[in-house]
This record gives C-alpha cells, sequence and structure tokens, in this order.
C-alpha cells in the first residue's frame, strides 16, 4: 500500500495520539461527532481503535444505508403476499432468490463500484465483478452469467479513454477469467459521470430449491471459518472513506483521502467457487457470508447480529499476506476471494478436507457463542468487545432534508418545442447518421467483444438483443431472461417518472426474448445524501420504482444505494439502474434481435408513438439540451405488451422482436436489420410526421417481425387485446438497404459503418 493510502486508512486512529492534527480520529474514520458519542454511550467507555475501525466501516453511509433507510421501507410496504409468494429471499440478504420453478431458484442483484473505478478503473471494476459474483456464491448457488451497467465522462474527454479502457478490461479480464458469459448490459456516455463514472455489475446464479443458504451464525460451539485468500492491506477504508465521501474539487475530481482499491485475483474467486459448491452438497455450511465491502467487520458483525448468539474471535489466526498489521487493519481490510462459515464442529474436519482439495486456505478463526456480544482478541489481548446487532443492525438512521429543486420548474418548461427539426428526406437522413454515429447510440460492439458471451454454452441470447438469455436445466430447456436499464436523462427531468420508465424498459426487454418477468433487483446511483434536492430525486425515484413493482405485481428483490457521487457541488444524473429477471420455460422458443429469418417478415409496430422529444436522444446528440417532460410511461400496457409477446413466442407468430427506446423506431430498425443482416422498407403512417415517427421515444413500444403467413393470426390476437398496432414495413430478404419510403435509402454498408465506426476510432 502506498504512504497515501496507509496514512488515511484506520492506523491514524493508533497514530491519533502522536498526531495532534487528528485528536479527533473517528472524524478521518467518517464519523461525525454524535455518532462516535453513540457508540461510546452504547458500549458505556471509549471505544478501542478495532471497535472504532468496526463501527466506523459499518456505520458508514454505504454498508448502513442510514440515509436511505426511511425512504425504502417503502420498497416493503408496497409488496403484497402475492408478490413475495414465489420470494424464497429478499431485501437484507446478500441477494435475492426467486423459485422459477420444476424445484429450480435462481438469485441475482445488482451492485455498484463507481469510486474504487475512478480511482483505479481496471481493479475497481474487476473486483465490482467479484464481490457481487460472491454474493451469489454465498446464497449457495453456481454464478451462471454476468451483466454490466456504464457510465462514462464524455466520449471524447481527455480522461476518459483512462477509465474506459480499465473498467472494460476489468470487467471482461474478471468475468472472463471465472468463466462466466456476458450476456448484456448498457454503455452511456455523459459529461455528469466525468469525474463519477458507474460501474454497476450484475450477477445471476442458480441452485437447487433446497440448496439455498442465508448468511447467519447459529448454534453455540460452532466453529467460524474463513477461507479463500490471505488478508492484506489493500481496500481499507473503501467503504468509509471513499464509498461514502463524494470527490473533492480542489483536487482535481479525486478523493480527499484515497484508500487502496481492493486487488482482485480471478482464479482464486475460481476455485473458491468450486469449493463452495462441494461444502454445499456435501451439507457442511450452516450459515455463510462472502467477505466484500468491510470485510471482516461486516462478515463477524452480520453472521453474529442475524443468528441467535453471540461470537467469539481470534483474530492473530486470520492468514495474512502484509507484515505488521494492526488489528484494526485485518478487520477493514477489502482483501478480495474471502469466505466465512459456520461449521459444527463435527463436520470441520470433512470442511477442512474439501478446501485441501480444492487447494483453499481455510483457518478456524472463533465460534459462536451464547450472549450477544461480538468478542475479538488479539494475542490474548480483548480488542473488541460489543453487541454484534448495534454495529449491523442499529446504525445511524437519518431523515434527511428533501425538498423539490428550485431550478425544476425551469427544467421541465425549457422543452424541445423551441429546437429546430429536420424537415427535409435529406435533413432527415442526416439526422439518423449522425444519431447512430453518436457516442450515445453507436454500437457497443467494440465494448462486448472484450467479453466472452458464450463460455460455458447455456448463454442461448446475448449479441444483438435487448435481454440476456441464459439456460438453465438442459433436460426441460427452462432458463432466464435478464435486463438491466436505466435513463439519468429521463430521472432528471422527473425522478419518479424516470425510475418507473427504466423499470418499464427493463421489463420490456426481458419480454421481447419471450420470457416473463419475475422479479426486480436495483442499484440507486445519486449524488450526495446531504443535498436535500439529491434526497427529493431519491425519495421520488423509489417510490416511482416501488409504485411501479406494485402495478407490475413483481417484487423488488434486493439492490444496492450508492451516494456521493459528485465532484464538489456537481452530482451526477441521478440513476436508477434497474434489473428484471424474466423465466421461460423453452429457451428453444426465444425470440432473437435480428430480422430476416423467415421470407417477407411483415414489420409491425405495437403500441402508439406521440410527440415526445423531451430528454430524447436526438436532443442531445443534436442541440446538447436536456429539459421538458419525459415520455408518458403506461404500466398497464406495459403488462398487456409482454402477455402479447409471449403469447405470440408460444405460438410461433413472431421471428424476431426489438424494444424502442433511445433512438426511437430508427434506431431499432437500424439494430434490427443490422443484426439479421438483411435490408427493410419501412413505410410511415400516412399523415404523420416523419420525424417524430422516426425518432420519438415513446415508452410502449415494440417493433415485431411477423410470418407473412401468421399476420392475420398476430394482428387478430392484437386487436382483440386492443393493443394498437401499425402494419410499419416488410423485409427484403437479401436486399442491401433500409428504405424509408419517400424519404430515404441506407446501404446496410453505410449504416455498418457509421454504426460501428466510433468506439474504435475513439478508445481502439
Amino acid at each position: 500500500m502506498s504512504a497515501e493510502g496507509r496514512s488515511t486508512s484506520v492506523d491514524t486512529v493508533t497514530n491519533a495520539a502522536a498526531t495532534p492534527e487528528l485528536a479527533q480520529p473517528h472524524r478521518e474514520l467518517g464519523l461525525k461527532d454524535d455518532e462516535y458519542a453513540r457508540i461510546k454511550e452504547i458500549l458505556g467507555r471509549r471505544p478501542t481503535d478495532a471497535e472504532l475501525a468496526m463501527y466506523s466501516v459499518m456505520w458508514s453511509e454505504h454498508c448502513s444505508y442510514k440515509s436511505s433507510k426511511v425512504h425504502l421501507k417503502y420498497f416493503g410496504e408496497t409488496t403484497t403476499d402475492e408478490m413475495r409468494s414465489s420470494m424464497l429471499a429478499g431485501i437484507g440478504e446478500n441477494a435475492g432468490v426467486v423459485d422459477i420453478g420444476d424445484g429450480w431458484a435462481v438469485t441475482f442483484k445488482v451492485e455498484s463500484h463507481n469510486h474504487p473505478s475512478f480511482v483505479e478503473p481496471y481493479q475497481g471494476a474487476a473486483t465490482g465483478v467479484g464481490g457481487i459474483v460472491r454474493d451469489i456464491m454465498a446464497m449457495g448457488a453456481r454464478p451462471i452469467a454476468v451483466m454490466d451497467q456504464l457510465r462514462f465522462g464524455a466520449a471524447d474527454h481527455p480522461d476518459t479513454r483512462r477509465v474506459v479502457d480499465g473498467v472494460v478490461a476489468g470487467v471482461g479480464g474478471y468475468g472472463n477469467s471465472l468463466g462466466l458469459p456476458n450476456v448484456g448490459g448498457e454503455t452511456v456516455f455523459d459529461a455528469s459521470y466525468q469525474g463519477n463514472p458507474l460501474v454497476n455489475a450484475l450477477c445471476a446464479g442458480a441452485m437447487r430449491v433446497e440448496d439455498l443458504h442465508l448468511a447467519f451464525a447459529s448454534g453455540a460451539g460452532n466453529k467460524i471459518i474463513l477461507f479463500g485468500a490471505r488478508t492484506g492491506l489493500d481496500g481499507i477504508g473503501g467503504v468509509s472513506v471513499l464509498a461514502s465521501e463524494t470527490f473533492d474539487e480542489s483536487s482535481g475530481g479525486r478523493p480527499k483521502k484515497l484508500p487502496a482499491v481492493q486487488v482482485g485475483d480471478p482464479f482464486t474467486e475460481k476455485v473458491l467457487i468450486e469449493c463452495c459448491l462441494d461444502l454445499y452438497r456435501d451439507k457442511l455450511v450452516v450459515g455463510i457470508q462472502d467477505l466484500g465491502g468491510a470485510g471482516l467487520s461486516c462478515a463477524t458483525s452480520e453472521l453474529a447480529a442475524a443468528g441467535d448468539g453471540g461470537m467469539h474471535i481470534q483474530l492473530e489466526k486470520v492468514p495474512t499476506r502484509a507484515k505488521g498489521m494492526t488489528p484494526a487493519e485485518v478487520l477493514s481490510s477489502e482483501s478480495q476471494e474471502r469466505m466465512c462459515a459456520v461449521v459444527t464442529p463435527e463436520n470441520v474436519d470433512e470442511f477442512m478436507a474439501v478446501c485441501k482439495k480444492w487447494d483453499v486456505l481455510a483457518t478456524v478463526i472463533g465460534e459462536v457463542t451464547d450472549g450477544e456480544h461480538l468478542v475479538i482478541d488479539w494475542h490474548g489481548e480483548t480488542v473488541v468487545d460489543a453487541p454484534a446487532h448495534t454495529m449491523a443492525l442499529e446504525g445511524p438512521v437519518y431523515e434527511r432534508p428533501v425538498q423539490r429543486p428550485d431550478k425544476q420548474d425551469a427544467l421541465i418548461a425549457d422543452t424541445t418545442a423551441k429546437l429546430a427539426r429536420p424537415q427535409t428526406a435529406d435533413e432527415l437522413e442526416a439526422t439518423l447518421l449522425k444519431m447512430i454515429s453518436s457516442p450515445a447510440l453507436c454500437s457497443r460492439r467494440w465494448i462486448t467483444e472484450q467479453y466472452d458471451r458464450y463460455v460455458r454454452g447455456n448463454t442461448v441470447l446475448a449479441e444483438n438483443a435487448d435481454g440476456g438469455v441464459v439456460r438453465i436445466d438442459e433436460q426441460t430447456g427452462r432458463g432466464i431472461a435478464l435486463a438491466t436499464d436505466a435513463s439519468g436523462r429521463y430521472t432528471m427531468l422527473d425522478p419518479y417518472a424516470g425510475a418507473q420508465l427504466a423499470l418499464a424498459e427493463a421489463y420490456r426487454n426481458v419480454a421481447v426474448t419471450g420470457s416473463t418477468p419475475k422479479a426486480v433487483s436495483n442499484c440507486l446511483n445519486f449524488g450526495s445524501p446531504e443535498d436535500p434536492g439529491v434526497m427529493w430525486q431519491f425519495q421520488q425515484a423509489v417510490r416511482g420504482l416501488a409504485d411501479g413493482c406494485a402495478q407490475l405485481g413483481i417484487p423488488v428483490t434486493g439492490g444496492n444505494v450508492s451516494f456521493y457521487n459528485q465532484t464538489g457541488a456537481t452530482a451526477i444524473l441521478p440513476t436508477p439502474v434497474v434489473a428484471v429477471l424474466g423465466v421461460i420455460d423453452d429457451v428453444h422458443r426465444r425470440i432473437p434481435t435480428g430480422l430476416g429469418l423467415e421470407p417477407g417478415e411483415t414489420l409491425i409496430l405495437l403500441g402508439e408513438t406521440r410527440d415526445e422529444l423531451d430528454g430524447s436522444i436526438w436532443a442531445q446528440v443534436e442541440h446538447d439540451h436536456l429539459g421538458g417532460v419525459p415520455p408518458k410511461v403506461d404500466l398497464e400496457h406495459e403488462r398487456l405488451l409482454a402477455e402479447i409477446l409471449l403469447a405470440g413466442s408460444r405460438d410461433g407468430l413472431i421471428s424476431a422482436a426489438h424494444d424502442l427506446s433511445e433512438g426511437g423506431l430508427a434506431q431499432a430498425v437500424v439494430e434490427a436489420a443490422l443484426a439479421g443482416e438483411t435490408g427493410c422498407r419501412i413505410l410511415l403512417p400516412e399523415g404523420a410526421d416523419p420525424f417524430v415517427s422516426l425518432f420519438s421515444e415513446s415508452a410502449g413500444r415494440v417493433l415485431v417481425a411477423v410470418p407473412r403467413t401468421e399476420e392475420t393470426r398476430f394482428t387478430a390476437m392484437c386487436s382483440a387485446r386492443k393493443m394498437p398496432w401499425t402494419r410499419i414495413g416488410v423485409v427484403d430478404q437479401g436486399a442491401d438497404s433500409v428504405e424509408v419510403q419517400g424519404q430515404f435509402s441506407v446501404t446496410l454498408d453505410e449504416l455498418r459503418r457509421h454504426h460501428e465506426s466510433t468506439l474504435p476510432t475513439l478508445f481502439g
């Protein structure tokens, strides 16, 4: 660790007495004066260095959710018993778990690793993937797929390449090494993320229902075993110093304090996965917890607090890889690839034998005790003696001031109505080419080609798809679909509607694969909670998402909150990332994106197109404008749309489908044509404004390709269910262009050149 990293880590507590300027060491660890006073009240004395370190990380914003708890409870208040009926584990566990039928369960979750990925892009992104994978492992599942949601600054900014290169290499390097397919995600460029990139990683895992494991320490005398990598100095202060503070504007967008970012080793984690699965198979684990943010502090206190007793730890038994580590450093280290298990005494030898088989280091470091105290000794001296629940469950709860920003009215009033729109056919064609080649809408192939999408052989849909589809059961063909979406631009204009639009798009992206949406996870990325305007955005987004899930009848199974994503007074666009899990009973009937699977397909647009350009990518690319009101969201319509797509898939009525979202119909047609490597002719509705028809971002729309022989059946079904539909064109199998009749025609080669050359030119 660098001198800079050491000087700002938890060992400042030890050095405080000799350093007058650190007379209040709790502040260096992110604790406020009243929080420190409460710790003294709980203990009835001054905390030791190790206790102060533990409380500082466990009471950090990142671990305790102290600014968000009062709002997050709304998810529980809006979740009905019917919505919970398929949930096996939910909010508060390492990851949500859903029963998907036939004895199978799926666990999934999305989490952030934002600030570390700016400080050290490769390791920040890599360990973000590693951490979310261990959350899935801790539930008893085999990880089967990952996704990512990435937000970077302006594509042409001098520092963006550093961050992009490192993050993409980190995501790919760790996931590829684990042998996990990356089945989708999203990459966005916007100046608001310049000093605060977002790296949100998702992992999904599959297991038999009876293999579910939870994180708790139960049964006095049961042993606590730490297994995996050795504990080092990396990551100390990550959750309390790095993840729970804003970046400092005066230091050029760097953190005020700079702890060392964690260092990942995917090959160690790959072995750890197999080791854990063997331990689960042999039923050798009572409870288990991964070590991620806050390290041993989190694992020991949370396991004890969730169980029926206390815990006694002999900290000197923890295997370390750095000399002279203090107890506070051992407890706060966020070294990767570590797990903590609760094991009955009679199973310890067999547990150790499994670890030895996989060459995984394992050490008994303590045991479950009666009572409620977590007691930690260091070479015979007690350095921690505190009620575990006060660390893990009773952190501060803040009702931060919430105030709608004064500038919100002006932002909403600043609509796109005043902006110049293309009028002629030549202007429409030029707009299309500018849009598809912009960093906002250009192909992400340069990024996704660095990821392995098909490793393990169970990926059914990933490339050029709205959602990823993965086979779970080879015998039945049962599988899952995953999609993640967010729009910071829409959420900035209206946080409530913006969150619902993200939910609607992810829900729709699962539905267009032919899958049934079942559950939601989220990662809520916002600026400083100490800003009343940010807290208003957060409050509204939480309520929008919770109300939306209740209306759709799918539960939020868990998630993550990432605050302090800002530099000085400049916050990121509020970015609630929504992940939706869907289930498909037979992956062979999944719906692809590319056109041309059937000769002479008819193109049908489901849903209604309105003049909705506020917050659109057209406004961003053409005018650098953000203002107005986002598109209307109709969740009952989204539910009906999903039902029609599912029925069309089961009855063989749909040969391809593509969600309409950013860039509107024009973007969807180009992507579907290029994915199928075939041309098409588009006939815009008579009397409609060609610009609005092509570039509006109205929600609740899907472009479907229907076999010519099934057109009558499909449209009759839509009409019977009162789903608006429009015959919008035909597929010209073998044709080499996309033609918008009466307007323009562009060859596939030219479209591909504009769409795919941007990122390689910028970063390749």
